[in-house]
């Protein structure tokens, strides 16, 4: 519609508008509407589901620092019915309960169920250096090697290099450990990350 001078016209332009696509109008404005109201609906309806997720994930966590069987279950269960960022990191905190049980093929499950749930690439880098980590210690040595090729990003270079030197070594390769910790050492690490670094290297030169 054109450029209009004042509400008059406005009106008169809005009723010439209805009658000559009176119909049309009509189901787009039913259309329109309850789009809108589904779409309001739905945001209401994610909105209370999160908040729910929320609610159980905080008591999921904190009957899983209990560390009962029946609390592990719980947490078990409220990640097969959570696909979203909190059965996420349910994942990761029941794996973590598992490492600290030396339960390293569970722990190891839970990472694989926080891979195929995760929709956030931030995230992902995170729970593939901590598989990575889990399947060192199973001596799954070449599924680590495998895992860390797949945790990309600068920021991770430095933690990436640490554990591929430590599978290496536990493969006998000694001068792909000393490359990897020295990578490490001049990509991005801290200060306290390079120097433990550089124990790890000194300790393969003596």
């Amino acid at each position: 519609m054109e450029v209009y001078t004042n509400e008059n016209e406005q009106l008169d332009a809005v009723r010439r508008f209805f009658a000559e696509n009176g119909k049309a109008l009509a189901v787009g404005v039913v259309l329109g509407i309850g789009a809108l109201l589904g779409w309001r609906y739905w945001q209401n309806h994610q909105n209370s589901n999160m908040m729910a997720a929320s609610e159980a994930y905080q008591q999921a966590t904190e009957h899983l620092a209990v560390g009962k069987a029946d609390d592990v279950t719980a947490a078990e269960t409220f990640i097969q019915a959570n696909s979203n960022n909190y059965g996420v990191l349910a994942a990761l905190q029941l794996a973590k309960y598992f490492v600290e049980q030396n339960d390293f093929a569970k722990a190891e499950q839970q990472l694989i169920m926080a891979q195929s749930l995760n929709k956030d690439e931030s995230l992902l880098a995170m729970i593939n250096l901590r598989l990575a980590r889990v399947q060192l210690q199973e001596k799954k040595l070449d599924e680590a090697l495998k895992t860390l090729d797949s945790v990309k990003g600068e920021g991770w270079a430095a933690m990436v290099q640490d554990v591929r030197g430590d599978v290496l070594v536990a493969k006998g390769d000694i001068k792909g450990a000393q490359e990897a910790y020295s990578k490490g050492i001049e990509s991005n690490a801290s200060q306290a990350h390079a120097g433990l670094l550089r124990v790890k290297l000194n300790n393969l030169s003596s």
